[in-house]
């Protein structure tokens, strides 16, 4: 292909999972290049597995190897910042990422979602809706497999979740379709300000035929006069209307499906359906066929994933909310009929949790349970915050009071390793709780 035309040496910065998925493409796609891998980490992961004749510097930089390069192919984690890679870009070097040549070899369509948060879910639940439309799917980039490595999967539709990190070295995505779902402060210590960021997430605009935006955030709309279709909670677009007492999400003013008949809970997931169901009318996909697998789709394992639902109780896990943002966006909207039992706690990492009073004081029914090395700072929160040492202690003390219509969910606004290894251990204890006194 044309971009390959003056390309003899190559240079990958950054091992891992993503490194070697470049490292093997390059191999096999471009034998006539030599490639080598610099990784500064003493011992990188994913070194073993690097095929026979690859060049590996590991523990420091190679300026020599950077110097001779037609080509470097950095990790999303090296920032463009990093001195050595300022030195490339100063005498006019090539530095992509993973994604620019996933660009470069694509042949069939593709979508990709941007985003601060839920994209990880509405990348998912695209791959679900569109494999139920009949179609061979490849999901991955930011999320499970690098975007490279799904070129070797026979797929009618490729979905890619992109990082702020990944798009600031991608220039040439054609996209069928490229939503932006909303924009929120993070990764500071990689950007100027906020401007900085929403910039390097608007790049997913660049060469898409739709740009799919929040109508609720006007940061995702693109800088460009490109098509947009947008997306929100009033009936324009993608929307939700009122029918007949009865909230349904809409498609251009047709009904499409109820809000209530989704097994995902929380306002930000009704969201994150209407994003789906859009991205494969844009696509040109009928999504019809798709509203079963669209009402069955529980989420993503640890975010707001219904993992029991017996005798009428929910049982939510909410582990990978680690942070009061997230727990907050779990809260919004969430539709309780009888008593909201909140498992909330952990390490706290010096956070505000004054921002969860007044959303804990508008719910109905709530029951806060705080534990964890931080549970005394959830106390002050409600008039029903009780303490608990774990959260086995919350669940065998709750279990026997639940009736119908209660919900359990954990939601801890906190990192997890004061009692666990990690969210994802929280999450699997929580779910194994749930499944013995469900």
């Amino acid at each position: 292909m044309e971009p390959w035309q003056n390309i003899q040496n190559v240079v990958v910065v950054g091992l891992g999972i993503t490194g070697l998925s470049v490292v093997k493409h390059l191999v096999k796609y471009q034998p006539h290049c030599t490639v080598r891998v610099i990784d500064t980490r003493d011992n990188p992961p994913g070194k073993e597995s690097l095929p026979d004749g690859v060049a590996l510097q590991s523990g420091s930089w190679q300026n020599e190897w950077l110097a001779q390069a037609d080509l470097v192919v950095a990790n999303p984690g090296i920032a463009l910042a990093t001195p050595e890679i300022q030195t490339v870009l100063a005498r006019g070097g090539a530095v992509v990422g993973d994604i620019e040549l996933f660009a470069w070899a694509v042949e069939k369509p593709v979508v990709a979602i941007t985003g601060s948060n839920g994209k990880s879910t509405v990348t998912d639940l695209t791959g679900v809706l569109a494999k139920a439309a009949g179609l061979k799917v490849g999901v991955g980039g930011n999320i499970g497999v690098p975007a490279l490595d799904l070129l070797e999967q026979d797929a009618d539709l490729y979905v890619l979740e992109l990082s702020s990190f990944q798009l600031e070295t991608t220039s040439s995505l054609k996209l069928a379709a490229a939503a932006f779902l909303n924009l929120s402060e993070d990764h500071m210590d990689r950007y100027q300000g906020m401007s900085d960021y929403c910039d390097a997430k608007r790049r997913i605009f660049k060469h898409a035929q739709y740009a799919l935006v929040n109508r609720d955030d006007r940061e995702t709309y693109p800088l460009d006069s490109q098509p947009v279709v947008s997306f929100g909670f009033d009936n324009q677009e993608f929307g939700v209307d009122v029918i007949n007492g009865e909230e349904w999400l809409i498609d251009h003013g047709v009904p499409v499906i109820r809000s209530q008949d989704l097994t995902l809970v929380g306002r930000h997931n009704v969201s994150n359906a209407l994003v789906s169901l859009a991205l494969l009318k844009l696509a040109n996909i009928d999504y019809t066929n798709s509203l079963d697998a669209l009402k069955a789709y529980n989420g993503l394992t640890h975010r707001c994933q219904v993992v029991a639902d017996k005798r009428d109780v929910k049982w939510v896990n909410d582990s990978k909310a680690t942070n009061v943002a997230s727990t907050l966006a779990a809260l919004s909207g969430l539709e309780c009929a009888g008593t909201l039992y909140l498992l909330v706690g952990g390490v706290g990492k010096g956070a505000d949790f004054s921002e969860l009073a007044p959303v804990l004081n508008n719910i109905a029914r709530v029951k806060l349970c705080c534990f964890g090395e931080d549970a005394d700072q959830f106390m002050p929160l409600h008039s029903s915050a009780q303490k608990f040492d774990t959260m086995q202690q919350i669940i065998e003390t709750v279990s026997p009071k639940l009736v119908a219509g209660d919900m359990v969910m954990l939601s801890p606004a906190c990192a997890s390793f004061d009692q666990f290894s990690n969210f994802m251990a929280r999450g699997d204890a929580f779910t194994e709780l749930a499944q013995k006194y469900a």
